[in-house]
């Protein structure tokens, strides 16, 4: 059975979407980031970069979000656009992979977990999130899904990331993207979804962002680089 390396953040809950979504069979494997998990020598043996999501599929190991979508739905033949538009699809998913997810990662880190001097990061990382989530809600005027006519897996993988746009970029963040709110809440209203963002209730992470998840989640913090 198809083992699952996930815990609650964006990028592990857009996999457990397209595994409801999709009927598949997953065996889920909670990792404990704020404890540390990701750095045990068992799971940098399923992922070097030592981030969650992952996947162990009878062997074939995958890992990260939108590398995973992409196999899932090749694997599948479900949830994948028409080959007719596979650039578009490539396209947008690179644009989430490379653009959409890192630079909100990074504005959730500026905006709530660094030191708080870092005006120039902060300033940086929303810009650059608004720039964002400007292109997605431009793409999607007059658009029900983000390529072609059918649900498919990059609208997860914008999904995962853009439900949490309030914490990325403020609580005004939603109303200002409406073509990306309309797309996220049709979504987050299938019942595959609820499913996936409950997936981690079945577990217990570690909730405080202490000294030690600190330490865990911003290496940087503790360790000097020449």
């Amino acid at each position: 059975m198809l083992k699952f390396y996930f815990n609650g953040s964006p990028n592990p809950t857009k996999v457990a979407l397209y595994l409801e979504e999709s009927g598949l069979p997953f065996e889920p494997v909670a990792v404990d980031t704020r404890k540390g998990e990701q750095f045990t020598p068992a799971y940098l043996k399923i992922n070097p970069n030592a981030k969650v999501p992952a996947i162990d599929d009878s062997g074939t190991i995958v890992f990260d979000s939108n590398a995973i979508l992409l196999y899932l739905a090749e694997k599948t033949g479900k949830f994948l656009p028409a080959a007719t538009v596979r650039g578009e699809t490539l396209s947008w998913l690179m644009f989430i992979a490379t653009g959409l997810g890192p630079y909100s990662g990074q504005a959730v880190h500026f905006k709530h977990f660094s030191p708080k001097d870092q005006d120039y990061a902060h300033n940086r990382y929303q810009f650059e999130g608004h720039r964002h989530y400007q292109i997605l809600d431009d793409h999607l005027a007059g658009k029900r899904y983000m390529v072609g006519d059918s649900y498919s897996i990059v609208d997860m993988a914008l999904w995962g990331w853009a439900r949490m746009a309030a914490f990325v970029l403020g609580e005004d963040a939603p109303a200002k993207y409406p073509n990306v709110k309309r797309l996220v809440d049709e979504i987050s209203a299938r019942p595959a979804a609820a499913r996936a963002i409950a997936l981690k209730d079945k577990f217990t992470f570690k909730a405080e962002m202490d000294d030690e998840a600190r330490g865990n989640m911003f290496k940087h913090m503790t360790t000097k680089v020449a």
